[in-house]
């Protein structure tokens, strides 16, 4: 990367450290827990910050693609946030669990364009059976961890992850014994065990989205049967 544009890098990096209202690299990295001596040596344009950039974007509040290039929500925006897509959820279609292979960093990023509280993941819709909220090609935003016990779900719209390691995006509702997955548009999941709740946050229509910052891609890592 040629030196410019490393300079360029630590320009917006000090911008926007300092409109988050951190007068000194070091109250910055005190504050997040970033290494100093690499933060204040991306700050004064000593190297590229581009392994550091998801971290740096996520505590200041812009996004991946600005503070690298100068594109995409940066300090002056309303909002935005880069999140991390960890794959599909089925509506219509299962995930099956043996042929995911998703990094914590997740397959691919998208820019939601408004704010959103801290640790957010998001996931593509496949299938159709929660139309017409639910579109194909749609992205979910939700909570990372699950923020409520079960039992304040039942009735709601949820992603879920059985305990044999399947992804849904349905109605929750108590069963006999265990939990029912409801669609609007399919037979019902009955009395299975959920590992995971992701309570929904967000949902972005397919034409409604921004581009995808792809990280190695989704196609070929996720194998999907009818549900």
């Amino acid at each position: 990367m040629d030196i410019e544009r490393i300079d360029e890098q630590a320009a917006r990096l000090r911008k926007v450290r300092e409109l988050r209202g951190f007068k000194t690299a070091k109250d910055a990295a005190a504050r997040f827990h970033f290494n100093y001596t690499t933060y204040s040596q991306h700050e004064r344009g000593q190297t590229a910050i581009t392994r550091a950039a998801k971290n740096y974007a996520r505590a200041f509040k812009v996004s991946e693609a600005w503070l690298i290039t100068g594109e995409g929500p940066g300090p002056n925006d309303p909002g935005g946030r880069d999140v991390p897509i960890m794959g599909y959820v089925g509506a219509g279609a299962e995930v099956q669990p043996d042929f995911e292979q998703v990094p914590p960093e997740g397959l691919a990023h998208v820019e939601v364009p408004f704010e959103l509280p801290d640790d957010m993941i998001a996931f593509l819709v496949r299938g159709d059976s929660m139309l017409p909220v639910f579109k194909d090609g749609a992205i979910i935003v939700v909570y990372r961890e699950q923020k409520r016990p079960l039992e304040a779900f039942y009735g709601e719209e949820a992603a879920v992850r059985t305990r044999d390691g399947r992804r849904f995006i349905k109605t929750i509702m108590r069963g006999p014994d265990g939990v029912n997955l409801f669609s609007w548009n399919a037979p019902p999941i009955e009395n299975v065990s959920l590992e995971w709740i992701g309570e929904i946050f967000a949902i972005i229509p397919p034409l409604a989205m921004k581009k995808v910052h792809k990280q190695g891609g989704l196609q070929g890592h996720l194998r999907l049967k009818t549900a």
